[in-house]
């Protein structure tokens, strides 16, 4: 949500490439949230060596992926490389954001009622 907002402000200010670049960066990073979520039960394998493949497979997978808007950015005038980077990490980014600022209203919260 914040990633499309970002994108219509940067638009709005004409600055398309770094709004597209942000977006696509933001995809990119939720199908790679989403995949690593998904591939998750597959490391829970019986043996030991179907385990690390399994491991191996999907971070090498997730860094192609990841590889692909990187090169886009690169090749296309059309998205901007820095804002492509941006978006990559946005969903950790948000994610941080939530356990830091969440610990702090939660601890306020209970600090306020004692």
């Amino acid at each position: 949500m914040l990633a499309i907002i970002a994108f219509f402000g940067l638009y709005l200010a004409g600055q398309v490439a770094m709004g597209k670049g942000l977006l696509l960066g933001t995809l990119f990073s939720v199908v790679n949230f989403v995949l690593m979520g998904e591939t998750l039960p597959s490391r829970l394998a019986p043996t030991k060596r179907r385990r690390i493949t399994a491991a191996l497979g999907s971070m090498g997978m997730r860094f192609a992926l990841m590889a692909v808007p990187i090169v886009l950015a690169i090749r296309l005038d059309t998205y901007n490389l820095a804002t492509v980077m941006i978006g990559l990490f946005s969903v950790q980014g948000v994610l941080l954001a939530d356990g830091v600022l969440g610990r702090r209203a939660w601890r306020e919260q209970f600090s306020e009622s004692e």
